[in-house]
């Protein structure tokens, strides 16, 4: 995953590739090797896990099929991890190196932006849940959602097809940028691709905020009504020597309000970074007078360690999936055969025989679906 797979826009620059200007030194040959291997243990474990939790789950909400695209998503890009791991250490050999080009950098870049669509749909149903909670998911909406993944993944694939295909120059030597093997058609082709991902990101963003706000805002109005229910509640209580339910219930209703926004810490965590960090890497690349050589090494390292953090996505997701879905989570006490009520101290719910459950549909938070918490 050479930084060029992801932005071939120029030709190569033998200023920047020349042995004064080498981007082999210990951060790309040695940390992030180790970096993503240990990635690929840990997520291709906790992944693995996952699959086998989710695809004993029907598909009966959005959220559970949003989340199953995702885990199969991650569980490809953390396929790719080995192949950069070996070009990265200089371990590979050059028909691995090129198969890095043509194949396994180009299945990682899809996946991600796969996932990124994907968080933003499920930023969408969350604000959605929120904003209408007694709304209902029937069959053919369902449908609709396993159709608009199909559609999601046949697009990107089709997007992605030609930089595999149009990346068939043979290398010149053992040592080399992928940019070298793309035909003239294939680098107009990444750069149309480059701009299309953008739009996919910058879109999704814009998304992810929006809904978010107004997730904020909502659950600080239910917040508020429920510290004036409590009031009323307490001067009732005071009078009658009833107990105090509404306080009772208080910690459930804030743990589901901190876990909801996982999925905004995660978009932000692994996804903003790497794209902030692209624009000064592109302009690197394409605008070459502008830069020397310390330069174009700090935005390739920066532009790297960022990428890292979009690959930590795939490491991230389990924890959306266990404290959001409460059907993974259940399936998967099942699976261990743990207790129902364990971990409850983390996720916020009660360890009775059907809190999880009943407590979902009671409870005064805008968030009532029974795919969560």
């Amino acid at each position: 995953m050479d930084n060029t797979t992801e932005l071939a826009l120029t030709p190569v620059n033998n200023n920047f590739t020349n042995s004064n200007c080498s981007r082999d030194n210990v951060l790309k040959t040695v940390v992030f090797p180790v970096l993503y291997s240990l990635l690929f243990l840990l997520g291709l474990s906790l992944n693995g896990l996952a699959v086998w939790v989710f695809f004993s789950i029907p598909s009966r909400s959005h959220f559970i099929i949003y989340l199953k695209n995702i885990v199969v998503a991650d569980v490809l890009m953390t396929l790719t991890f080995p192949f950069k791991v070996l070009s990265d250490s200089n371990m590979a050999s050059v028909g691995l190196r090129v198969f890095v080009c043509r194949v396994s950098s180009v299945l990682f870049y899809l996946t991600m932006y796969i996932s990124i669509l994907f968080f933003g749909l499920i930023s969408i149903d969350r604000c959605r849940k929120t904003l209408q909670p007694f709304k209902g998911t029937n069959a053919a909406r369902l449908s609709h959602r396993k159709l608009l993944s199909v559609a999601i993944w046949a697009s990107l694939l089709t997007l992605s097809l030609p930089n595999m295909i149009l990346t068939s120059h043979s290398p010149t030597s053992a040592y080399f940028k992928c940019s070298v093997l793309k035909t003239e058609a294939g680098l107009l082709w990444h750069e149309v691709v480059n701009y299309v991902c953008q739009i996919i990101f910058w879109g999704n963003l814009v998304t992810v905020i929006v809904c978010y706000t107004l997730i904020t805002k909502e659950l600080y109005s239910s917040y508020a009504r429920t510290r004036a229910c409590r009031s009323t509640g307490a001067i009732h209580n005071a009078g009658t020597g009833g107990g105090n339910v509404e306080g009772q219930r208080q910690p459930r209703r804030k743990s589901v309000s901190s876990n909801v926004f996982l999925v905004l810490a995660v978009f932000f965590v692994c996804f903003v970074p790497f794209h902030f960090s692209r624009v000064p890497y592109t302009m690197s690349q394409t605008r070459v007078h502008l830069f020397d050589c310390n330069l174009k090494l700090f935005f390739f390292q920066l532009k790297e360690s960022t990428l890292w953090l979009s690959s930590l996505n795939s490491l991230l997701d389990p924890l959306i999936y266990f404290f959001l879905c409460k059907s993974f989570r259940t399936t998967l006490f099942k699976t261990l055969r743990l207790p129902p009520g364990t971990c409850s101290w983390l996720t916020g719910t009660g360890s009775g025989p059907n809190t999880a459950e009943d407590q979902t549909q009671t409870q005064e938070t805008p968030l009532g679906d029974k795919s969560i918490m």
